[in-house]
């Protein structure tokens, strides 16, 4: 199957701004990685972060290995965006933080290579084929950084080949279990559904704090 036409996606793009920068920072520096960032209705500010694969996180004496964020981790990264917030003068009525749930986002080309090999539905800017909708198994980067989505059609297994640009969301399908996120075998993909669920931790998020 041909690649679809790079889209540009510039338009879409938001504004770099300070406070963003001092988040990403915060977060990294923290250990976790930033998923997401959002300025919601009523001064609520949503910040999604999730843990690194292979680090070991938890108290001295008292590791903890598993893969999903907890309520302590959201606990600990609040606490610090708070100061540090307050330092970059951001104003907001609420905090939260949280993992980023079964169906985590897949938002830069870091996550895509995370997780290559797994399930994902991905939603193209433009429709292919009369569809915009499509997943399967996401197939690892190649140098001129497009990347694939294998699905069943039939009896055969068909490729989509796509770059970043031309994806308007992409999420992984949650399939757990309970050992840590597992993606679904080739054979198993399907080119659409709406009715799959998953058994797993709900997403954690700490309290929401209140600025004042």
């Amino acid at each position: 199957m041909r690649a679809l036409p790079v889209l540009d996606a510039a338009a879409d793009a938001p504004a770099r701004q300070g406070w963003q920068q001092a988040i990403a920072a915060t977060v990294q520096g923290l250990g976790y990685d930033l998923v997401d960032v959002e300025r919601a209705g009523r001064g609520l500010l949503r910040v999604t972060i999730d843990r690194i694969p292979g680090r070991v996180y938890g108290a001295p004496g008292a590791p903890d290995a598993g893969e999903f964020i907890t309520v302590e981790d959201c606990e600990a990264v609040t606490r610090q965006l708070q100061y540090v917030l307050e330092v970059e003068g951001l104003e907001y009525a609420r905090l939260e933080v949280s993992s980023p749930g079964l169906d985590r986002p897949l938002r830069h080309d870091a996550d895509y290579r995370r997780f290559a090999g797994q399930a994902v539905r991905i939603t193209l800017r433009e429709p292919f084929e009369g569809r915009k909708h499509w997943e399967g198994v996401l197939g690892l980067g190649t140098a001129d950084g497009s990347y694939s989505l294998t699905f069943s059609k039939g009896t055969a297994g068909q490729q989509l080949g796509f770059v970043l640009a031309e994806v308007r969301e992409a999420r992984l399908v949650p399939v757990v279990d309970f050992k840590g996120r597992k993606g679904r075998p080739p054979a198993d993909a399907a080119p659409e559904s709406t009715n799959e669920s998953a058994a797993g931790p709900a997403p954690a998020a700490a309290p929401e704090t209140t600025k004042g």
